[in-house]
């Protein structure tokens, strides 16, 4: 699991620099979650081989009892339980203040250690501007500069060093294990019908269904039985106890879904027929980037009008297009309509994500691409591709040697997925692939 940093302070701290800085090689993902009077953001990081999570909290203003500052303060308390670290963030020029000691002694009875962090300390002696901090109580000081990168790296360094180097994730790879099945996490926007899907599923014809704690923060993960097939739900709702299994709804937690695809195969993408909305494609963006198997599930489809159906279908094909090579079920969690259906593409995507694929095979289909469409002259020389293997598996990575690749273009790159697609039958899951340069002979030392 990649650890998650939650920034807190009071406004105007620069925890939103910070979560820039830290996010700088990433795009951030953004929930503008309903209810919310400000947006939270939450993005990944990574400093050399490791990467992390990153929430940007609203700033905490403590005896605020309504209003939006009071919204803030509730949205930054929910986000600082599911933190591995709090950084909470000063400003070096303001030095301490009294909503800054208040902060603090609510932040000493968070379960998450917390780290101080000082920022705007450019141009300060960094000694003297972190001195008074330490009156805190709450350890060392970090002086920083969000704006300016100023002892970033210093601080990532020592973050980091908190948790060990992440083992391989579960159906990561190669899978070599015995117990091999698939692991299914359900996510995406509140009101979508995610619970309710997830005790439809677990409801019908079960044979094994249990609770057991899952690694981190009070997620689930429920093994499941259907004949012969195993499943294990990852649960992005939270705490799910046996007595209120019947809740349809459920408090939704970015950081939880975002876990949740780290650890899962297939994700299983929940969207309201009624509106598909532009943070149902950045969620569908971070579990393409993780490189995770999608199956998605248009819900609550009965109450969609016949009239408004292609509507609603051109509406999906223009945001979500970029998922295209998974299948598409347009079903209704509360009745029950088409959700049987949704096992065997999670089955066939879960396939797809860990076929092994040979190399021979991978040649062959190589060799009958470029010899129907090569690639592209560019320069003096037209790239040369020499045979094809696999590199890895979930997602299925497959390597391509050659001469001059770094020539090709991402259209015929785009050419070659779709090729390797159809004839492996690789549909329901993210295909990337990686070319190697082989030495020119021709080229002067």
């Amino acid at each position: 699991m990649q650890p998650t940093f939650v920034i807190v302070g009071r406004p105007n701290v620069g925890k939103s620099t910070l979560f820039n800085r830290l996010t700088r090689t990433r795009d951030a993902l953004v929930a503008e979650m309903p209810g919310l009077t400000r947006d939270r953001h939450y993005g990944r990081g990574r400093f050399g081989d490791r990467s992390f999570l990153v929430v940007d909290t609203g700033g905490l203003e403590p005896g605020k009892e309504e209003g939006i500052l009071a919204e803030m303060a509730r949205q930054t308390q929910l986000a600082i339980t599911e933190a591995d670290v709090i950084l909470f963030l000063l400003d070096a020029r303001q030095g301490l203040t009294a909503q800054d000691r208040e902060i603090a002694s609510r932040l000493r009875s968070a379960r998450a250690p917390v780290v101080v962090v000082v920022n705007k300390s450019e141009g300060l002696d960094t000694a003297i501007s972190a001195a008074e901090f330490h009156e805190l109580g709450l350890g060392e000081p970090h002086p920083i500069s969000s704006a300016h990168g100023q002892g970033v790296g210093a601080l990532l360094q020592a973050l980091l060093a908190r948790f060990p180097l992440p083992e391989a994730r579960p159906g990561a790879g190669d899978e070599d294990g015995e117990d091999k099945h698939p692991r299914i996490a359900i996510i995406g926007r509140p009101n979508v019908g995610k619970s309710t899907l997830f005790n439809r599923l677990l409801g019908e014809e079960r044979s094994i269904v249990f609770d057991q704690p899952g690694t981190t923060r009070d997620s689930i993960e429920v093994p499941l039985q259907r004949g012969e097939r195993r499943y294990t739900f990852i649960d992005t709702a939270g705490v799910r106890r046996r007595g209120n299994i019947q809740e349809t709804v459920e408090k939704f937690s970015v950081i939880k879904s975002m876990q949740a695809v780290e650890r899962a195969n297939v994700v299983l993408l929940v969207l309201d027929a009624n509106e598909i909305a532009e943070q149902d494609a950045r969620l569908a963006g971070f579990v393409l980037e993780e490189g995770r198997a999608v199956v998605l599930a248009v819900n609550k489809w009965d109450a969609v009008h016949s009239t408004d159906r292609d509507r609603a279908k051109s509406e999906l094909s223009r945001k979500m297009g970029f998922l295209g090579f998974s299948r598409t079920h347009f079903i209704s969690a509360r009745n029950g309509t088409g959700v049987e259906a949704l096992l065997p593409s999670i089955d066939g995507a879960y396939a797809a994500a860990t076929a092994k694929l040979s190399t021979p095979k991978l040649t062959r289909t190589l060799m009958a691409a470029v010899e129907k469409q090569q690639p592209p002259r560019r320069g003096a020389f037209r790239p040369k591709l020499r045979y094809a293997h696999q590199g890895g598996s979930n997602p299925p990575l497959v390597i391509i040697h050659g001469t001059a690749l770094n020539e090709i273009p991402d259209s015929y790159r785009r050419y070659l997925e779709k090729t390797f697609r159809e004839a492996f039958d690789l549909h329901g899951t993210p295909l990337r692939i990686q070319f190697k340069q082989g030495a020119n002979p021709y080229a002067r030392d």
